[in-house]
């Protein structure tokens, strides 16, 4: 895996997590500790996934 592959990947997942940090907020007011450690796993795994999708590669 190259370097530029790398940072297209880890800049995808950048900004979906962002997106989805932006639409959490917009939904919610306050989150107890454990809601946010789920969400920030989530918005991670569905960014490396999303990320894999939109730039076609297989780990």
């Amino acid at each position: 895996m190259t370097a530029a592959s790398i940072f297209m990947t880890s800049l995808v997942t950048g900004v979906f997590c962002a997106i989805f940090a932006v639409v959490i907020d917009a939904v919610t007011d306050a989150l107890a500790m454990w809601i946010a450690i789920a969400l920030a796993f989530l918005s991670g795994f569905l960014g490396s996934l999303f990320a894999q999708l939109v730039l076609k590669r297989k780990t």
